[in-house]
């Protein structure tokens, strides 16, 4: 038997399958295939390989698989069934993967005979930019190209499908037990993801559903509760020993993201805001860390600013078990999605301003210093959202005075970021669609949006990474022109953009040499001032256009201390560590 799981890229509120991110469906459903199929052959293809095949387009990043990896197009008109998994709830901007849509996926896959099966968030539509309405097109399209379009979880169905068709149901949810095998068996897809082992990122899941929508209530636009109705928290010994398969396969950089909330796990539901359990966040990541000792990447990503804000003694432990045994350059994403009070009650958001405020305050005092790869241990991000009932000019202005506070007041945000709401079926924003304001108020986003980014983002990066400090294992991803791309790899990756072209698919170290509003520059280090080109030169710190001429006029400098006597010895301090000849 020969199954083609063709991962199309996700993004939801809880969970990110991107690459360099592996989310939990492809290999969910893979061991879900393999449990009930010992003998298949499964294949691992994404939307990029079919881009390749089909239309030329190059894809993402060469593939490191074996030399007889059979082409795209042979595993897919031979497969007996092929398994898309896509959807886009919180749609962003990528550096080098475009995730897909369904009218993009069903050009190529209409032409095989194999069952097809669709997956993942895409059965509630995919959002192609901030600010739509999700109508039904893209699902009647789905129903007219896919045999099976699957509602409740894909590994629940495919097992069904492969042990006793006649029972499977597309509406089934399975529980962490019956997981547990389907996760396990699963890690092996790595083996097939473009640049594996040491260019991935893979997601895990500790919970679904969210703890807040269980006591009041979800936020208007959020797709998690309605997908899932209540909350389970996984076993941490079912994350423990996923994570030591993959672990043991090669991987090296985790995202414990796939939840709603870092800190509400196995917290005690409490209404609005859940007590946090310390002692479980603590076993969980040590219980990590036993089973991955050498990890180089670590992190998590969403929690809910009110937890913290409420409860600061639960969340101060929290977050030093997240620095104790994880790794530099974390972010928590809080959602306050909008600072004006009249807004945040019409939507039930999630927090105030002030529990925002409060919870940033928290995070910079415990995580503001600086680690191993450059980045401060563990900051905050800011998620903002506009167009939402209720708004006014005064909410824009309301959003923008809390960030300013922030700023003024000295803390760090690692990172803002703004969207534009966009409304799913079956989300209370749903029934108020009417009141959603992205179309009115275009405007008055764009013009807040471009006074966030160059009053609040660039100050904000010169004080998460001033000039001259160095990022670690940072990947070359894509060439822009004469720029290359990269980032490390992380939750919420700073983009660098280094100044030449260098090599794609490898790891820099960098040194900060400017700012933009939502990037940074950085310049390969060590830098050879013997070799290296004038534009670059001129960029280092402490140097500028008259001092680089200087210095090609001198070149080719014997030593270090040559090449001091030419710029002066004061550079020194700045340029010591970052230079050879």
């Amino acid at each position: 038997m020969i199954v083609a799981i063709v991962d199309g890229y996700t993004d939801e509120p809880a969970g990110l399958g991107v690459p360099p991110y592996l989310g939990i469906y492809p290999r969910y459903a893979y061991g879900a295939i393999k449990k009930a199929k010992k003998n298949a052959a499964v294949f691992y293809l994404t939307i990029d390989d079919l881009r390749a095949a089909f239309i030329g387009e190059s894809g993402i990043a060469t593939r490191n698989k074996t030399p007889n990896f059979p082409r795209t197009e042979e595993i897919l008109r031979k497969a007996d069934t092929i398994v898309y998994i896509g959807g886009l709830h919180t749609p962003g901007k990528y550096l080098s993967a475009v995730p897909s849509q369904i009218e993009e996926v069903a050009t190529f896959l209409k032409r095989f005979k194999g069952t097809k099966i669709l997956g993942g968030p895409a059965f509630m539509g995919s959002a192609h930019m901030g600010g739509s309405k999700i109508t039904s097109r893209e699902l009647q399209m789905a129903h007219s190209i896919f045999d099976h379009v699957v509602y409740g979880d894909l590994e629940a169905f495919l097992f069904d499908y492969l042990t006793r068709p006649e029972e499977a149901d597309p509406l089934r949810f399975r529980d962490y037990g019956e997981l547990r095998d389907y996760a396990i068996l699963g890690s092996e897809i790595v083996k097939q993801f473009p640049g594996y082992p040491d260019k991935l990122i893979v997601e895990i899941e500790t919970q679904r559903g969210c703890p807040k929508a269980m006591g009041i209530g979800g936020c208007s636009f959020c797709t998690e509760p309605v997908r899932y109705r209540a909350v389970e928290d996984r076993p941490v010994e079912d994350v423990v020993v996923e994570v030591r398969a993959l672990y043991n396969l090669g991987v090296r950089h985790f995202r414990v993201g796939r939840q709603s909330c870092i800190f509400s796990y196995r917290a005690k539901p409490d209404g609005r805001v859940p007590i946090p359990n310390p002692e479980a966040i603590e076993k969980l990541f040590a219980g990590i860390r036993s089973v991955a000792p050498e990890v180089k990447t670590l992190h998590v990503d969403n929690a809910n600013p009110a937890v913290i804000a409420n409860y600061p003694e639960e969340s101060t432990k929290i977050a030093k078990a997240l620095i104790k045994y994880g790794t530099a350059g974390n972010v928590v994403a809080f959602g306050l999605e909008s600072a004006d009070p009249r807004v945040a009650k019409l939507n039930n958001l999630n927090a105030t301003a002030e529990e925002t405020y409060e919870a940033v305050k928290i995070l910079n005092k415990i995580g503001g210093k600086r680690g191993p790869n450059g980045l401060p241990w563990l900051l905050p991000g800011i998620n903002i959202i506009f167009g939402l009932p209720g708004e006014t000019k005064k909410s824009y202005e309301l959003t923008f005075q809390f960030l300013k506070r922030l700023l003024d007041d000295g803390l760090m945000v690692r990172r803002i970021n703004i969207r534009q709401v966009v409304v799913f079926p079956g989300t209370p924003l749903w029934n108020m669609k009417s009141r959603v304001k992205t179309e009115k108020h275009k405007r008055l986003i764009h013009h807040y949006r471009y006074k966030i980014r160059h009053e609040i983002d660039l100050p904000m990066l010169r004080r998460v990474v001033p000039v001259g400090t160095v990022l670690r294992d940072v990947l070359a991803e894509v060439h822009d022109g004469s720029i290359s791309f990269g980032r490390q790899l992380g939750s919420y990756p700073l983009i660098v953009g280094i100044p030449k072209k260098v090599e794609l698919g490898r790891f820099y170290d960098v040194v900060i040499v400017d700012h933009g509003f939502r990037s940074i520059t950085g310049i390969p280090i060590p830098v050879n001032i013997n070799a290296e080109n004038p534009k670059v030169l001129q960029m280092l710190p402490g140097i500028g256009k008259r001092t680089a001429t200087k210095i090609l006029s001198s070149r080719p400098f014997k030593s270090k201390e040559d090449f001091f006597r030419v710029v002066g010895d004061e550079k020194r301090k700045l340029l010591e560590d970052i230079i050879t000849s």
